[in-house]
């Protein structure tokens, strides 16, 4: 579903992608983790073209997003194949971004609408049924004013999914909530691995990555420094920052 390859990304002198490469499997759960600065939401931020690499290569789903000949800079696809390419991955972010002046589920549904151009009659059934699955249908009519952080979250990976992306993108989106409002949202995100979404998920949450993801990405110094199966990354973390990072976190 995703393959990059020798992502290159600086912002000025700062080098935050050095020859970053993964490839992700239909249906596969990985997290991503490593002390902050090391690359990874960054990392999802130029896989969901929000930034641009420098150079290397991305490409969604056999789609080639943008591509690097001989160290040159990465050229991107037209803008409109770029976008096609795109709106295969949905993306959750950490503060939530819902439109504030829209109700729960005019924000479910202005994406539909307004970019696939479908029809209300269409979307709002299964912006509806999405709500059910987050347990939120009791505040489809509700402004995100009157929402916890835990059912902003929640709202937010439904909006995400009723573009009915193939491959969900999380940045870290438990970091902004209270420890007791974390769970709901996992919860959620367990739902959607048990349903084989294809996600890759920046988190600071050891036990879901444990417990959900079938791989573990660590990042340090704006690199991969292991890639593993999570059970054998958690028993026997190789890299010294691996595991000194480890020993921090449980």
């Amino acid at each position: 579903m995703i393959c990059a390859t020798d992502l290159h990304k600086r912002f000025g002198s700062l080098q935050v992608l050095g020859g970053v490469s993964l490839s992700v499997a239909p249906g596969e759960v990985i997290a991503v983790i490593g002390p902050s600065g090391s690359g990874k939401s960054t990392l999802l931020r130029c896989l969901n073209h929000l930034e641009h690499i420098d150079r290397g290569t991305i490409q969604i789903g056999g789609d080639t997003l943008a591509q690097s000949h001989g160290g040159a800079a990465a050229h991107y696809a037209p803008p409109r194949e770029a976008r096609r390419i795109c709106q295969r991955m949905g993306m959750v972010f950490q503060h939530f971004n819902l439109f504030p002046h829209l109700t729960v589920l005019e924000n479910l549904i202005e994406a539909p609408l307004t970019v696939k151009g479908l029809k209300r009659e269409q979307v709002v059934p299964v912006a509806e049924g999405l709500l059910r699955k987050v347990g939120l249908i009791d505040k489809r009519d509700n402004y995100p004013a009157r929402l916890s952080g835990g059912q902003k979250q929640r709202v937010a990976i439904a909006r995400a999914l009723a573009m009915q992306p193939d491959i969900m993108l999380f940045d870290e989106p438990t970091s902004a909530l209270d420890p007791e409002l974390t769970g709901e949202v996992l919860r959620t995100m367990r739902e959607l691995a048990q349903e084989r979404m294809t996600m890759l998920v920046v988190t600071h949450e050891m036990a879901f990555a444990r417990e959900v993801a079938h791989r573990v990405i660590f990042m340090a110094d704006a690199q991969i420094v292991e890639d593993r199966p999570a059970r054998d990354f958690f028993a026997d973390p190789h890299h010294p920052r691996a595991r000194a990072f480890l020993e921090h976190m449980l």
